[in-house]
């Protein structure tokens, strides 16, 4: 039996850790994430939760205290936010590069300067070619589900590779809603005890990170491409099975009001939420309109987001972030995937959520109705950051 409890996200995301049954936890506290670091604190020193956790002295600290506690064979958890995720950016690529299983939540934040500790996905954008596997979650009950099959992803045999879990700073962290919580004994079925199958041993020592010359680095990075790009296969598998255990099915991209639907509109992380609500609407008003979520991030949801999106005639893409200079990074990515099609769906790109900055279900509509005017008048390379205030 499961039992409905009202958590804030980042607390269920704290619970998702103890019920992995984590060996350590080494984080440092920033804003938005540090409930889910002082939550994982408190379940250790109450006894409810039988692991190491490590206060460092910063972030980089935190996830190098992650890497040796991993090698070791130790089921290691963390969690950062922005500057923090910035901070520990060198040691993100070594987690990857060297296999390590690691499960870190990202509560994502707004990239200073300005300073801002409020959301957007600019910090998404800055890792995301970093090699981890990366997913999007929009509620709590999702980011607790997802935090438990970040473990079983990472740690298969035939992955092993470190999973950020994302959720959006403040909108989703601190907010308060009902999670089913399983019992311990079916999650312990579903994620059994981690055994590292090249952990290291004093009585078989091995190098791991070493030093590549010029004629090992290129074969190192291609089979470290593979091994993220295959990955997706064991990420089905997991969540297909979680599905079947525990009555909620996940999948790399999600749709809402989509079946008949000649426009989409794309977004990541909570604000779908929101977008949901709009795409109602404008249902209501005789509009042929539907959402796409991607949930999946890396690696990159090829086949299932071609096969989603397809057949529709207009895609409005929403970017959280900005590439300064750039295209809007997810927009960008969107239309290389579908580029080689012979049909294909014309895109339009928004920028918007920048810094916290809330987008409204009349915001979502009007961004709607004025990708629909711009695909009319043929505007399709233009790049517009949404709801710009002129003075």
């Amino acid at each position: 039996m499961e039992r409905r409890v009202a958590f804030e996200s980042s607390f269920a995301i704290a619970e998702a850790a103890k019920m992995a049954d984590i060996d350590v936890c080494a984080a440092y506290p920033i804003t938005p994430q540090t409930h889910i670091v002082e939550r994982v604190a408190q379940l250790v020193a109450n006894g409810e939760l039988d692991a190491n956790y490590v206060p460092v002295d910063s972030e980089h600290s935190a996830l190098s205290a992650c890497l040796g506690s991993s090698a070791a064979g130790g089921r290691t958890f963390t969690a950062t936010a922005g500057q923090g995720l910035e901070l520990m950016h060198e040691v993100v690529y070594v987690a990857s590069g060297m296999r390590l299983p690691i499960v870190m939540s990202v509560c994502n934040r707004a990239l200073s300067a300005p300073l801002s500790i409020w959301g957007d996905h600019s910090d998404v954008m800055s890792v995301r070619d970093t090699g981890w596997i990366q997913i999007f979650a929009e509620n709590a009950q999702q980011a607790f589900d997802l935090t438990l099959c970040a473990f079983h992803i990472a740690e298969d045999p035939a992955v092993l590779l470190p999973t950020m879990i994302h959720i959006d700073g403040f909108h989703l962290s601190h907010v308060i809603e009902p999670v089913l919580l399983p019992e311990q004994k079916k999650v312990t079925e579903f994620l059994p005890k981690y055994r590292h199958p090249f952990a290291l041993d004093v009585n078989n020592p091995v190098a791991m990170g070493d030093f590549a010359l010029p004629d090992l680095y290129t074969e190192a990075k291609v089979a470290h491409d593979m091994a993220l790009r295959n990955s997706i296969k064991v990420i089905l598998q997991v969540w297909q099975n979680f599905g079947e255990e525990f009555g909620r099915e996940y999948s790399p991209v999600e749709t809402y009001g989509a079946e008949d639907a000649d426009i989409l509109l794309l977004t990541m992380g909570s604000f779908s939420e929101v977008a949901m609500e709009a795409i109602d609407r404008l249902k209501r008003a005789g509009e042929k309109v539907g959402l796409v979520r991607l949930r999946l991030w890396r690696p990159f949801p090829f086949e299932q987001f071609r096969r989603t999106v397809g057949r529709a005639k207009l895609l409005i893409v929403l970017d959280r972030a900005l590439s300064v200079g750039g295209p809007g990074p997810v927009c960008s990515e969107v239309q290389a995937a579908l580029y080689h099609l012979k049909e294909r769906p014309q895109v339009i790109g928004f920028i918007g959520g920048l810094g916290g900055r809330d987008i409204s279900v009349e915001s979502f509509q009007n961004m709607i109705l004025r990708g629909m005017g711009k695909a009319n008048q043929g505007k399709l390379g233009e790049i517009e950051v949404f709801d710009v205030r002129e003075k």
